[in-house]
């Protein structure tokens, strides 16, 4: 029986350096998995903010409109602020803010509109 010098397979050192490399991969891979979940946490709670400022912005007219505050959901808190005569007469400025905590931080939205008389 003839016994070849040329080896079939993989040593083990290839074995190891290929495990290597992709254990590298995957452990990048699960990384960017985690930064990309939390990417999408902070934007659906500036979503939902920014919808909510949308529809009080909606809901103030030059008629009704006048300071005030809500809580929504224990989470975010919605303050709007109306400046009379701003920057002409018979138009008012209407500023609304919501802001909600993220990660031992306050987080603002902020929509500005001016009405008209």
């Amino acid at each position: 029986m003839n016994i070849s010098d040329s080896s079939q397979g993989f040593t083990l050192i290839e074995t190891v350096i290929a495990l290597f490399v992709l254990a590298v991969g995957l452990f990048s891979a699960a990384g960017v998995a985690t930064t990309v979940i939390h990417g999408n946490a902070i934007g659906r709670e500036i979503t939902t903010a920014t919808t909510l400022a949308k529809d009080k912005m909606e809901e103030l007219t030059y008629k009704n409109a006048v300071n005030g505050n809500d809580s929504i959901q224990s989470f975010f808190t919605r303050t709007w602020q109306v400046a009379a005569d701003t920057p002409a007469p018979d138009m008012k400025t209407i500023d609304v803010t919501v802001t909600f905590p993220w990660k031992n931080s306050m987080k603002t939205v902020a929509l500005r509109k001016i009405e008209a008389k």
